[in-house]
């Protein structure tokens, strides 16, 4: 039977974003699926229950305009998905501002700009969701590889607890580490696929609605450590 339940997810063209979309519909959700550019999204474009809007997350004027034509609408999920990786030289010496700069607004500032915005439009006993990843984890020392892509991500986890503080009241938010996932992002020497992680995020997603707090997990329900 369809849940009848509803979600607005951020940056679903590919990927987690796609799979998650995708795993929502065969659960029986009505989602509203933003894009930067919807003429590349056909996969999405293609499945039913869905609606597909045009945004481009840093921009002031689309998140505006976006939420003028979803005004009226109440979410049981709001999923922030959209994220970068970087530049792929992220040596500090060698760091540029310009990169470091879109990095950080991508993956830390755009999505607490979204929440802000559309989490009014939860219901009470709603799911706020951001991506995050266990290489935010200060505690963790790891990826020195990807050392602004980590910094980033802690960043985001800083916002996220920051943000919290405003909810009234508040609903239940998840700081989730998808796993490492065979994406374009993640590489084909990842652990696991997207099925397997999607389908892990909606399971959780599911069993903390209505519970209220903040929780930092991955796709199995594990908590990790800040």
């Amino acid at each position: 039977m369809p849940s009848n339940k509803t979600a607005l997810i951020i940056g679903a063209s590919r990927g987690l974003g796609l799979g998650l979309v995708q795993r929502l519909v065969e659960d029986g959700w009505d989602v509203t699926a933003t894009v930067r550019d919807p003429a590349k999204a056909t996969q999405l474009t293609e499945l039913p229950r869905v609606q597909v809007e045009t945004l481009e997350m840093n921009s002031g004027t689309q998140l505006d305009a976006l939420q003028q034509r979803l005004h009226g609408q109440v979410f049981d999920l709001l999923f922030v998905n959209a994220g970068v990786m970087g530049p792929g030289d992220q040596n500090a010496e060698r760091a540029q501002l310009a990169d470091v700069g879109d990095l950080f607004m991508t993956n830390a500032v755009s999505p607490i700009r979204v929440a802000q915005r559309f989490a009014p439009q939860l219901r009470n006993d709603g799911v706020l969701a951001f991506m995050s990843s266990i290489l935010g984890s200060i505690t963790i020392p790891d990826g020195s590889e990807l050392c602004l892509y980590k910094a980033s991500k802690a960043a985001l986890n800083s916002m996220i607890n920051s943000f919290v503080t405003l909810q009234q009241p508040q609903q239940t938010v998840l700081a989730m580490h998808p796993g490492w996932v065979k994406t374009d992002m993640g590489g084909e020497n990842a652990e696991i696929d997207v099925l397997t992680s999607t389908q892990g995020m909606l399971e959780q997603v599911k069993a903390n609605a209505g519970k209220g707090g903040l929780y930092f997990i991955n796709y199995k329900g594990d908590s990790l450590i800040w």
